[in-house]
């Protein structure tokens, strides 16, 4: 096996076309998900190519078991996805404080946690990529998922830095933005809606589940070619920082930078002003 992977969610949707890619190339395999059930009914015709774990990555003692498993198991890491994560969306006065909590436990303390597991081991070996799941949301912020957008976000600058930490041990890092990959995550069991309802955001919140229910599995975007793709980048030499993926993430991506120039431009001597003019 030229390569094994540590796969956080990866019973179904992008994780599982992660997955199915790496194995498919001959690799070894670490299937993590909350529910071991449904990752052995994926996996158990790979055989000893793959690993299932039941992993709540919110439990830094979880990952650390994971992480062990892998070793034992393989003798090695290589590559570490995580993919792990869920949708909370709604207005943010519609959101309780404990729903805020837990959206940033999974998403951003749950990646630091496998993250924090694996490190050794990568450090050791002098080798390895690290693979972070962002999002277009990450990128830019979406009205009606400011708590999904913020951990994202929080997710690519603790992925940017890092990066810089860890290029000296030879380990690489990619933060991938993904666009609407048809997976479950606008399922019920994945996304996640405030459970306070305030009259005046009424209008925006009937357009808002319009829509996610008219984007639930059409999305445009391939898990199993995203998963091929990225097989593909941990085999380049020099893997890009950010990869953006699907054609609805790159015109988002490339919104933002045109106005993001724009708006720099136009106060650029304002900005200026605010030095010591000596």
């Amino acid at each position: 096996m030229s390569k094994v992977w540590i796969i956080t969610g990866s019973a179904s949707g992008i994780g599982a076309g992660i997955a199915k890619a790496a194995l498919l190339a001959g690799d070894g395999v670490v299937a993590t998900d909350l529910h071991l059930g449904r990752l052995n009914d994926v996996y158990n015709v790979y055989g000893e190519q793959v690993l299932t774990a039941q992993l709540d990555i919110r439990v830094q003692a979880d990952a650390n078991a994971a992480v062990k498993a892998c070793l034992d198991h393989f003798g090695r890491i290589d590559v570490l996805v995580n993919n792990a994560g869920y949708g909370q969306f709604g207005p943010f006065e519609e959101i309780e404080s404990d729903a805020i909590e837990r959206q940033f436990a999974t998403n951003v303390l749950g990646t630091f946690n496998v993250t924090r597991a694996v490190l050794p081991t990568l450090r050791k070996q002098r080798s390895g990529h690290v693979i972070n799941m962002s999002s277009n949301g990450g990128f830019k912020g979406v009205a009606g998922a400011s708590m999904y957008s913020a951990t994202k976000f929080a997710i690519e600058g603790f992925s940017e830095s890092l990066a810089q930490e860890l290029a000296g041990f030879g380990i690489k890092m990619t933060i991938v933005e993904p666009g609407a990959f048809r997976t479950d995550f606008l399922d019920d069991r994945s996304l996640k809606l405030g459970s306070r309802q305030l009259d005046d955001y009424d209008e925006y919140r009937t357009k808002a589940q319009a829509i996610f229910a008219g984007r639930n599995h059409n999305q445009v975007g391939d898990p199993d070619r995203l998963g091929t793709a990225l097989v593909q980048l941990v085999n380049e030499p020099n893997p890009p920082l950010r990869f953006i993926a699907g054609a609805d993430a790159l015109k988002v991506v490339e919104n933002k930078l045109a106005a993001v120039i724009e708006e720099t431009a136009r106060w650029r001597s304002l900005t200026l002003s605010t030095d010591f003019q000596d």
